[in-house]
């Protein structure tokens, strides 16, 4: 992976970033990546036609140009028209891509189809833009080369996708001490740092993030740190493309670079911080996972850590020694929920007794923002080498609509025992509630329980990509929350 420093300088302005190993975010454009890949095999690179078989993620979301015989920088559309007018504007089949309506669009695709006829590997150029209709835009560009002979890069296969961001509103400005904090964000937290930013009237710092082939990475700061007084975000959870280790090593080794160059003060922001659950034995030789974490962030010299919702918020507040700064999204989800419960009789469940307490404090919340009475109630739920068990059930459902409340989702089994333990009691309604939206693969098949009416997470982690497909989800922005943290201990460091 290389910066947009590194490359030629002519794409400076266009993108923050080209990777010559791409990982897209969205997943659709991986599964376009992956039909490249596998068409490829030995050959130069796949033909026009492999790709474009009816049904495949190709056929829907890629277009596709071939070089002009005869002017060998014009680039003609082969197919694909609708799904190039996302990227480009209008354009028809067999137009120049000169034709296209959007003459800036049209410019950086021809960049990259000659970085990529010159390279013969795909390229993913991922860039962010204004528009005055549609306000902040972030767009993953996937380009790579198809071989009609098999001797020639002689067309091209391209995907985008154009998301629109919604930056949190700027809060109160902050009189910021000279020099002002430094804001860094992992291309992986790329979007919710950028929030955190405008809200801050900031600007994300540039990192350089570099894989090897053999699995190990390097990243740098572009900018300089000494003396600096610092923020990291990224958010802990495991992905197909960088797993939860991956992800935590790459956070702590550009700690300890910032450090090693003389940065003042580094905190670490990590909206889902992993490796919480485990913080105490129940088990003969059990981990203590918390409890390792905290003493790995001490070790590389972190300053301070900002999270949200851990598992266990006694045990996270003992592990660490460095200060932390635990944040909940509770006033967020019971504003969200004052809209949708009206005059309803409400009861507030925790899915297990350990999540009593988060579920007692979210109620307290609902209460002053609904101005009535809130009842709770919780499920019993042992756990032991993955086997779930327990029977138990305290509090008043019947006739009542049900807050599920929880610190993550991941396989869903937790929560969809929970609910139907309510519907057997009579709840009229149920609504699943979590701060994360961590949604291994079965967490599908485990909720599509047709009596939950939504689920509803915070943008702690990327939950449309693991999650999007589900119209009862619901994701609550949070980035205000940390920005105005990040805030206050600045102003405190300040003062």
């Amino acid at each position: 992976m290389t910066t947009m420093a590194k490359t030629k300088k002519a794409l400076t302005r266009l993108f923050q970033r080209l990777d010559s190993v791409p990982s897209p975010t969205d997943e659709r454009l991986a599964a376009v990546l992956q039909e490249w890949l596998d068409r490829r095999q030995q050959l130069i690179a796949p033909a026009p036609q492999a790709l474009m078989t009816a049904g495949t993620s190709a056929a829907e979301k890629a277009f596709i140009f071939r070089k002009d015989p005869d002017a060998p920088r014009h680039y003609l559309l082969s197919s694909g028209a609708d799904a190039a007018a996302t990227l480009i504007g209008r354009i028809s089949t067999g137009d120049q891509l000169d034709a296209a309506a959007d003459r800036r669009g049209a410019v950086r695709l021809r960049r990259l189809f000659d970085m990529v006829g010159e390279t013969g590997e795909p390229i993913l150029g991922i860039f962010s833009s204004k528009s005055a209709e549609a306000g902040p835009i972030h767009t993953e560009l996937l380009v790579a080369p198809l071989s009609s002979n098999g001797k020639s890069v002689d067309a091209f296969l391209a995907s985008a996708s154009v998301q629109r961001t919604e930056p949190a509103p700027a809060r109160t400005p902050v009189r910021w001490p000279q020099p002002h904090p430094m804001l860094f964000a992992f291309e992986s937290s790329r979007i919710f740092g950028e929030r955190v930013a405008a809200r801050l009237g900031l600007s994300l710092s540039p990192i350089e993030e570099r894989f090897f082939e053999d699995g190990e990475e390097k990243t740098r700061p572009l900018a300089h740190v000494r003396g600096r007084d610092i923020h990291v975000i990224s958010s802990l959870d495991g992905t197909d493309r960088e797993s939860v280790h991956d992800r935590l090593c790459k956070l702590l080794f550009f700690i300890a670079t910032l450090k090693t160059n003389g940065a003042s003060r580094v905190t670490a922001v990590t909206p889902y911080l992993a490796y919480m659950r485990k913080d105490r034995q129940t088990k003969e030789q059990d981990p203590l996972t918390a409890a390792y974490v905290a003493r790995l962030f001490e070790a590389v010299g972190t300053d301070r850590l900002i999270t949200m919702e851990s598992h266990n918020l006694a045990a996270f507040q003992n592990a660490f020694r460095c200060p932390t700064l635990h944040l909940t999204a509770y006033e967020a989800f019971a504003a969200h929920f004052a809209g949708l419960l009206q005059s309803a009789d409400v009861t507030v469940v925790s899915p297990d007794l350990g999540g009593g307490k988060r579920a007692d404090m979210f109620r307290v919340v609902l209460e002053k923002v609904l101005r009535r009475p809130v009842a709770k109630g919780f499920v019993e739920k042992q756990r032991s080498q993955g086997v779930v068990s327990g029977d138990l059930f305290a509090g008043d459902v019947q006739g009542r609509v049900v807050i599920i409340m929880d610190d993550l989702i991941s396989s869903g089994t937790t929560m969809a025992r929970a609910a139907e333990a309510c519907k057997q009691r009579g709840a009229t309604g149920i609504h699943l509630c979590a701060t994360h939206g961590l949604f291994s693969k079965e967490a599908a098949g485990h909720l599509a329980l047709p009596f939950i009416d939504s689920i509803v997470v915070a943008d702690t982690v990327e939950t449309g990509r693991r999650y999007g497909g589900d119209k009862r989800l619901t994701v609550i922005p949070v980035t205000s929350i940390f920005a105005d943290a990040i805030a206050e201990c600045c102003e405190t460091v300040a003062r």
